[in-house]
């Protein structure tokens, strides 16, 4: 089983752009340790939100052909804490694509402020040379159901896009 940090896509403009939601809530029980009294959402938690939502965008650009990694976080930036309550929304736009990687701006969101800005550059694996296969057959569509992309998904033109994978 995969752990899901996003409850759902917004948006997901194919090639460009995607808008991922994740409500967080007291149930959650990492809160309870982080801070006992005081609970805040740790910052490598929404940096896995925002690898989650960059990384779907990324793998969609390369038709799923290719595994996407995390690789690097060139830059990440929080303005304030994240509490129970708060809905986090991360938007994910790719800014550069290359043969060995892919390079995506996320912005997170509560409300109308912008709570935190990142730079993830992934890279793009072929399965079974340097790493194994990540997913078993049909678990990524699995996934991108769950998450509800199809129903929003887009092409840069506007027009409705097909079923991914």
């Amino acid at each position: 089983m995969r752990w899901f940090w996003i409850d759902r896509f917004t948006e997901f403009v194919r090639h460009t752009r995607a808008t991922a939601i994740k409500a967080v809530t007291l149930a959650e029980g990492h809160l309870h340790d982080h801070f006992p009294g005081a609970p805040i959402v740790p910052a490598t938690l929404i940096l896995e939100g925002m690898a989650q939502t960059g990384g779907l965008l990324v793998a969609d650009d390369l038709d799923y052909k290719l595994q996407v990694v995390l690789a690097k976080v060139a830059a990440a930036d929080f303005r304030f804490e994240v509490v129970p309550g708060d809905v986090l929304r991360f938007e994910a736009v790719i800014v550069e694509t290359m043969p060995g990687g892919s390079l995506v701006r996320v912005t997170t969101w509560v409300g109308d402020r912008i709570q935190g800005e990142a730079d993830l550059f992934f890279g793009h694996l072929v399965a079974g040379t340097a790493i194994p296969k990540l997913f078993k057959d049909g678990e990524m569509i699995d996934w991108i159901d769950n998450l509800r992309i199809c129903e929003v998904a887009t092409n840069p033109d506007g027009s409705k896009a097909p079923r991914m994978a």
